[in-house]
This record gives C-alpha cells, structure tokens and sequence, in this order.
C-alpha cells in the first residue's frame, strides 16, 4: 500500500499548479482553471472543478488532496471580536482573530504553531516552539471562518514570528494579494516581526506590505531583558537597516511598543525613543499590557499612555493607543495560546 502523502493543491501558488500540469501532461490553461477554483471560486473538492475534463480530474484526485479545515470552536467576545481555534495536526492548535470595528474587519493569523522567540511578556512564547505552519495552514485560516469574505485587512501577528517561517509567510501573501489569487491589496496587509533582520530584507523586497516591528523598549539592556532575540538582532541595527527604505509612500512602518510600569514608561525612555526613531518616518502603536500567570510584569494606567502618545505626538512621531480587544476571551495582543478550551480551564 502507497503510504505517501499526497500534495494539497489548496496552497499552491501560481507557478507550482503550472507544474503539477506540466507533470501529468495536462492542457496549459489548466493552471489558471484550478488557480481560479481554489482562491476566486473558493471550491471545496477537486469535482468541483467542473470546467476540467473528468479525466483530469480523477487524476488530480489520484495524485492530490483539496483540504481545506473550519475551525473547530469560536469564542465570541463582549465586544464583538472572536477567536477562531483551529486544529493543525493530532496535538497542536493555532488561533486567529476576527476584530470588526465600524467600516473595517481585521483577521488577527497565525504562522506557527508556539515560537521559539521567547519574549517575556508572550503567552505564544511560553509554550516554546511545536512547528512551522504550512502556505495551506496560513491561508486557510482567512479562508474558513464565516467572515471570510468581509474582510478587509490581514495581519500576521498571531501565533509565532512570521519571518521564521519566511517563505510559507512570502507565498501566503503572494496568493492573498496576487490577481490569479484573492488579489488583496498589499496595503491591507501587516506583517509584525521581533526584527529578524534577513527576514526584514526579504519581506522588503518580495512584498508591498506594512511592517511591524516589536520595539518595546529603547534601550538594548531593557529590550534584552523582555525579547531575547535582541542579542543576535539589536534594535540599533534594525533601526539602520529601515533607514535604507523609502517609508515616503504608502507602505507603512510602525513599531509596537508594549508599556510597562517601571521599565520602559520613564521619561528618559521615551525621550530616548524619539531619539532613535525622530529620522524614520514611522508610526508609534501603544499597546496595553495584558497580564498573565507566572508573567511578573505591570502595565500602566491609561492616564500613562495618554501622556506618553500626547508626547510622541508632539515631539512628532504619530502615535495612537491601540485598542485592546477580545480581552475576555483571552484574544488581545500577547495572549493567544493555542489550546482548546477545555484544556484551559
């Protein structure tokens, strides 16, 4: 018996149907019927391919899999966010974050199942690293929720750190933003990084998406003691290197900045963060800090991060505070876990 795995064409991109007909001997235009039945028409099953001949078909069913997964629970917030779990393989489970606020609807997704970044303050962090998530994985959490076709932005700020998975990352987004594909408009999509710095060079080339990047302190002996990957990519040389790019159009950079009581919320430090962002045209997100068990740190109060983006502002480096969201549910930034709800009880 052929134990073999077989290939998922949900997934492909462009440039690997072409291959899977020009490997079974298929008629060319083939590729762009089957592109069209996976991300425009959104089919389930390979016979719903119904303008490819029977006999095509049954091949693709012998050589090939259509999977596509719904999640298998939703929790839904007190203020109308929702977390998706999905399952990805026997004993590992991914969540994503369907966020509606008036005329936008955001889906928060995952591109790993843990992370192996180790930032303190993460929950995704605590439980280490299970694996890397596939294109398939990745694509199919914006796929299968119900809300799928309202959507109108996408960011990867889920579960793990996108730029460790750069290429599934790269080809997900390529089919989210590609014509052939769900033919997404870049700018409707954000991509967050810790500051993996070869990854930031790729992502900058192959996409037109906004960046992200984890700030979370100014200063490299208090971002060490928070993000440990602070050691092999400092914040400075993260800095120089977005220095290079032309932030002068519409692609958006921003930096995360979680505030916590004690650390990084003194006067100094945010005098030195204008500092060392006041020649980069960027934007400043202040995030609420949402505590967490065996997690010994503080956030502030909003009096505090009123204070601080009213400075930011003034010293001028756009700022907002970010709205913490789906906070019951355990849905807000830094809290998702992977885990199906009995398991947290």
């Amino acid at each position: 018996m052929n134990n073999t795995i077989k290939p998922n064409l949900f997934g492909m991109d462009m440039q690997e149907l072409k291959d899977v007909v020009k490997q079974h001997g298929f008629p060319t235009f083939t590729a762009k019927q089957m592109v069209d039945w996976l991300y425009k028409k959104r089919c389930n099953t390979i016979d719903e391919m119904t303008n490819l001949s029977l006999k095509v078909r049954e091949q693709l069913k012998e050589n090939y899999v259509l999977e596509k997964h719904a999640p298998i629970t939703s929790q839904t917030s007190v203020d109308g966010t929702k977390k998706y779990l999905f399952q990805v393989d026997d004993t590992n489970y991914i969540e994503s974050v369907y966020i509606p606020d008036r005329d936008r609807a955001t889906l928060c997704i995952s591109s790993q199942k843990g992370c192996k970044m180790g930032c303190k303050f993460c929950v995704t962090g605590k439980q280490g690293f299970k694996g890397h998530l596939t294109t398939a994985e990745i694509v199919n959490q914006v796929f299968m929720i119900p809300e799928s076709l309202n959507l109108t932005n996408i960011v990867y700020m889920g579960m793990g750190e996108p730029f460790d998975n750069l290429e599934a990352v790269v080809k997900s987004i390529n089919i989210l933003t590609s014509e052939w594909g769900v033919a997404m408009s870049p700018r409707r999509i954000t991509v967050s990084t810790v500051g993996i710095i070869p990854g930031i060079r790729e992502f900058m080339e192959r996409t037109e998406c906004h960046l992200a990047v984890s700030l979370h302190a100014p200063y490299g002996d208090t971002r060490m003691s928070i993000m440990p990957m602070q050691k092999p990519y400092p914040h400075t040389e993260i800095i120089r290197l977005l220095k290079k790019y032309d932030w002068s159009g519409q692609r958006r950079l921003s930096f995360e900045y979680i505030v916590f009581k004690g650390l990084n919320d003194d006067e100094q430090s945010i005098r030195k963060l204008v500092d060392i962002l006041k020649h980069l045209r960027c934007r400043v997100n202040l995030i609420r800090f949402h505590s967490s068990e065996g997690v010994a740190l503080e956030g502030v109060d909003d009096k505090r991060m009123i204070e601080i983006r009213d400075y930011l502002d003034a010293e001028g480096i756009i700022c907002t505070i970010r709205a913490s969201r789906g906070i019951d549910i355990m849905a807000a930034c830094g809290l998702l876990a992977g885990k199906k709800k009995e398991d947290n009880c």
